[in-house]
């Protein structure tokens, strides 16, 4: 498939400002990428959605300035917590179960890794404590920190042609954003940890495992590429690689769902 469609939900149900800011860059990746970037709105019926979703070939979840509802994970929420989004979760969650249960490829940022992480079971530390790293240091700082990645993994084989690894023992470290408060504590069903911040070891990505469920193209990072796909040939090759699964997409035959 030339041009494969990629459904991306709208952000957020609150934060109509937030959407026409943030959405537009991740349509722009993908398309920059070789994809058509496909709207999914966050108030139609779940049959409308399930049909939009049908039609696509790869799923993107971006981030939101919400936080995952964390009694989906087990505690209660906690002051620092921010509000919960549910039509944005619940869009989030058909994505991830029509993904999984076609093998489609799935590319999660920010808000995206932790609702993947929880959907598959995982948990979300709810409030990140003053650390020597900023994680919330938001898009006016294009570096915030370094992420060692995994030799090993999705992750290291695509941004390894950008930022090769010095050696076996010491893995590429990757300078990324950063503009979250909260991360990935345990790790869902079928999920392993491939980055960390090279400072305070804070998760930074997640992937499938070689028996994980869903297709083989899964993958949650905890930073924004899409804000510096201008900047480095990592945030590209991201992006590419993605597009590129989602070209090569097809449905798993049926004894396989």
């Amino acid at each position: 498939m030339k041009n494969p469609r990629i459904a991306i939900p709208i952000p957020t149900a609150t934060d109509l400002d937030y959407n026409r800011r943030s959405w537009p860059a991740y349509a722009a990746a993908v398309e920059r990428s070789g994809g058509t970037p496909v709207e999914v709105p966050l108030n139609d019926t779940p049959a409308a959605t399930a049909r939009l979703i049908a039609s696509c070939q790869g799923i993107l979840l971006p981030g939101s300035p919400a936080d995952v509802n964390p009694q989906k994970y087990g505690p209660q929420p906690i002051a620092e917590c921010n509000p919960a989004d549910p039509a944005r979760e619940n869009v989030d969650e058909l994505l991830l179960q029509d993904a999984h249960n076609m093998g489609k490829p799935i590319l999660a940022i920010c808000f995206g890794i932790q609702m993947l992480n929880v959907w598959r079971g995982g948990t979300l530390v709810q409030h990140l404590t003053p650390m020597p790293v900023n994680h919330a240091a938001g898009k006016a700082v294009a570096i915030a920190h370094s992420a060692a990645i995994a030799p090993n993994s999705l992750l290291a084989d695509i941004i390894a042609p950008t930022q090769p690894a010095t050696s076996d023992l010491q893995p590429a470290a990757l300078p990324i954003n950063s503009s979250h408060h909260q991360a990935i504590g345990i790790p869902g069903d079928g999920l392993r940890v491939t980055a960390r911040s090279t400072e305070d070891a804070v998760v930074e990505a997640i992937e499938n495992k070689e028996d994980g469920v869903g297709g083989p193209f899964i993958l949650g990072i905890q930073w924004h590429p899409e804000r510096s796909y201008d900047l480095d040939d990592a945030s590209r090759a991201l992006f590419t690689r993605f597009v590129a699964a989602a070209a090569a997409w097809s449905p798993k035959p049926q004894s396989a769902q």
